[in-house]
């Protein structure tokens, strides 16, 4: 007698085939629809799934729309930080909206990727808010298992996670751990947060592990920072980022990333 069969989520995946559908089709008819010229994206670009930083840049005049952007979803930014030029989309929140603005950005011209998204507190590290450079993620979603084979966790590049050792000496606090990505925000039981804890895991958040999984199987740079802002909303006055929404501080952040790792 036999068991259940998986489910649908792990079924007929090949994880080693090319897809029919890929990022540079869609762009070569999102061009031609749009009448847009192909133009390659900067060389870094950034995931603002909240887009506090996207607001601040473009109310501040830092930002202009990148023309060449065909993403029929999303607006790409470009800014300044230091004397590196950033492309950045905001509001991609989710695992799978995260990963398809990924590939097209990669499809793009990106070389490396950097997603800096909210998160709630799982395991006390301090009061937030701070940050954590997510080294591996739980596997709690499904945009994941189309490109890797079922496993609990999807780890960063570790080649990128050496390089950052040390860098963040200065600025705001930043950690380096565990997190999980979740499809279901509202749907953090008692339960499944006491087996989170267990596992070590400091955060929830919504985008790293599938992130991670696109960068295994694709062979691309991407890192995955969490922005501890929240206990979830188990106390009066949570949510608050800090200075400006906390942008000032992510900002310094990302320079600090973008400093060791190009």
């Amino acid at each position: 007698m036999t068991g259940a069969p998986p489910p649908p989520l792990l079924r007929d995946k090949d994880h080693g085939a090319p897809s029919a559908f890929t990022p540079e089709s869609l762009l070569r008819e999102a061009q031609r629809q749009k009448g847009a010229e192909c133009v390659t994206v900067p060389e870094i670009c950034l995931l603002d799934p909240d887009g506090d930083i996207v607001r601040r840049l473009c109310a501040q005049g830092r930002a202009r729309r990148h023309a060449g952007w065909v993403c029929y979803h999303t607006e790409m930014w470009v800014f300044d930080l230091e004397g590196y030029q950033i492309g950045v989309v905001g509001c991609a929140v989710g695992a799978s909206f995260a990963v398809l603005v990924a590939e097209e950005m990669f499809a793009s011209g990106c070389r490396l990727l950097i997603s800096i998204t909210s998160s709630g507190q799982i395991t006390s590290q301090g009061a937030p808010p701070f940050f954590i450079v997510i080294d591996r993620a739980w596997r709690d979603e499904g945009t994941s298992y189309h490109y890797l084979p079922p496993s609990d966790w999807c780890a960063a590049p570790h080649g990128l996670l050496q390089r950052l050792h040390g860098a963040f000496d200065t600025g705001p606090r930043v950690l380096t751990g565990a997190t999980w990505t979740t499809d279901a925000p509202f749907r953090e039981t008692e339960t499944a947060i006491a087996a989170a804890r267990a596992r070590g895991i400091l955060a929830v958040e919504m985008e790293a592990a599938a992130l991670y999984a696109f960068a295994t199987a694709r062979g691309r740079d991407v890192i995955c920072l969490a922005h501890v802002t929240n206990q979830m909303g188990t106390i009066e006055g949570d949510f608050e980022k800090g200075d400006a929404n906390g942008t000032a501080d992510a900002l310094l952040l990302l320079l600090q990333v973008i400093t060791r790792l190009r």
